[in-house]
């Protein structure tokens, strides 16, 4: 279904039952796989998450780890084990406790739960020990950096024991929203949860996304009081936003990244074709792809060209690693040198505004070079659900970014992680890795993630396309508002002027 045709209804609709000033209403670009942290894998999930369920420990717009349902850890001597102790008389949505024993049942089932989208990110975990009430010993093999900020996103968010097999449709979770209804591919409708421990900082009573993907629909629902706020403006709006006195606009710059995953192993058709095969042919259609065209073009200027995963604002960022410039004559010559005058496959996306317009321009850039890209637009639950089945040979696939590089990489492209939508496997890439998971230095680390990214950029598993801004669109009377670099929407401390 396409959402531009939904506007008069959805409008109608909103405006009929009136902006209540205890009702906040967002507007989302795209709608959630699922309510269950263990097995999500969209960004919207997070988004969600946000005020839907807690995590152990949280990360603001500093990027600094901070206490949440977990008021103070500790590491021993090695590095080997974390042991967290939890604010007291804290409740799940159900009423239960959230206590060491639910910790302990939740970050079990993240690693052994068959579909989870966490095992990965918790892999070096050998145990979780019940100290006391309060208090949760995690095990580790080996020492794991990558894990308090593992723990600050889903996989350290908490359900209540007794809601797991309704995870997905109706979890009990432990944020400062409780979950009330969800209607896919419209709206997902929360409520204030009453004892929630900082329930007073919260002055909205209910929490309504919107699942609208046009961003033009998006904007008009804003404009028409019809939504309060909207994530992902589109960068060609932003001149009219900014002279828009009843909207106000929060920028801040993105951890994460958008690109073009390519099916290089996923299953066992897809990954058969010429572009899975031959790394030439994925250089050449690199070389014929512009990131400055998609800049200026879908970006407004405001899309950074990307050639890795980690933005200048990292550490890890690698500056010897420049942004392929475009040439459609040496890409011509690696498809001849291929044995290959034209190249055939099938461009997937999510059908939001802004992935069609990029999707399109990479078609038209690659056609020059003797790519024939047909494009094939789909439900953003679909897009995922393919690609994890490999039902694909090249996706527009975008990540909101971890302030660890571990989150921007090791998931997405070792042998057996769960978001290894491209089906990549290179010995020496899990081996540097795996490696830079339990190494502390970092300059030590540093190289092993440029060592894993010079293969990386050799195979082009993942050709990256740009670092993306996060653009907010808030209602006039709305403040409080403070934009996090992972993209994600807390409404802590907002409220609506009278």
């Amino acid at each position: 279904m396409r959402f531009s045709s939904l506007l008069p209804a959805v409008m109608t609709a909103f405006i009929a039952a009136g902006a209540q000033a205890d009702d906040l209403k967002i507007g989302l670009q795209d709608d959630l796989d699922g309510l269950d942290p263990a097995r999500s894998r969209t960004f919207v999930g997070e988004v969600v998450f946000e005020s839907l369920c807690d995590s152990l420990v949280a990360v603001g717009a500093d990027l600094i780890v901070k206490p949440e349902l977990a008021e103070k850890w500790s590491w021993n001597a090695d590095g080997t084990e974390l042991t967290l102790a939890l604010f007291p008389n804290l409740k799940f949505h159900d009423g239960s406790a959230i206590d060491a024993a639910a910790v302990k049942a939740n970050l079990d089932r993240a690693v052994t739960l068959p579909d989870s989208m966490r095992r990965s990110e918790l892999q070096s975990v050998k145990g979780v020990e019940v100290v006391d009430g309060l208090t949760v010993k995690i095990m580790l093999k080996q020492p794991d950096p990558t894990l308090l900020p593992q723990l600050s996103n889903r996989a350290g968010m908490m359900l209540s024991p007794a809601s797991f097999d309704k995870a997905v449709t109706a979890p009990s979770c432990s944020g400062p929203y409780k979950f009330v209804a969800r209607q896919q591919n419209y709206k997902i409708d929360l409520e204030k949860f009453a004892d929630y421990r900082n329930a007073a900082d919260y002055h909205f009573d209910k929490l309504t996304f919107m699942i609208i993907p046009d961003t033009t629909v998006r904007l008009a629902n804003l404009r028409s009081g019809a939504l309060d706020m909207l994530e992902r403006l589109a960068p060609s709006d932003i001149p009219s936003v900014k002279a828009d006195d009843k909207l106000q606009l929060a920028q801040i710059t993105s951890v994460g990244y958008q690109g073009m995953t390519i099916n290089v192993g996923n299953g066992i058709t897809r990954a058969k074709g010429l572009l899975a095969k031959d790394k030439r042919i994925r250089l050449a259609l690199e070389l014929a792809i512009d990131r400055n065209v998609i800049n200026d073009v879908v970006g407004s200027g405001i899309f950074q060209p990307a050639q890795q995963p980690f933005t200048g604002v990292s550490p890890y960022h690698n500056k010897d690693i420049k942004v392929t410039a475009r040439d459609v004559a040496k890409a011509k010559s690696l498809l001849k040198e291929a044995g290959v005058d034209k190249v055939s496959f099938e461009l997937l996306f999510a059908n939001s505004t802004t992935s069609q317009q990029v999707a399109e321009l990479i078609q038209a850039m690659a056609a020059e070079a003797g790519f024939d890209i047909k494009l094939r637009a789909v439900e953003f639950t679909s897009m995922l659900a393919q690609t994890q089945t490999g039902d694909f040979d090249a996706v527009l696939t975008g990540w909101s970014g971890r302030y660890d590089p571990d989150g921007n990489l090791h998931q997405f492209v070792t042998c057996k992680a769960s978001l290894n939508y491209a089906g990549f496997c290179n010995e020496q890439v899990d081996k540097d890795l795996n490696t830079a998971k339990v190494t502390g230095d970092f300059e030590t680390r540093k190289k092993l993630y440029d060592d894993a990214q010079s293969i990386l950029q050799d195979q082009l598993p993942i050709i990256y396309l740009y670092h993306q801004p996060w653009p907010f669109v808030l209602a006039k009377n709305l403040k409080g508002f403070t934009p996090l670099p992972t993209g994600l929407i807390s409404i802590k401390g907002m409220t609506r002027a009278s």
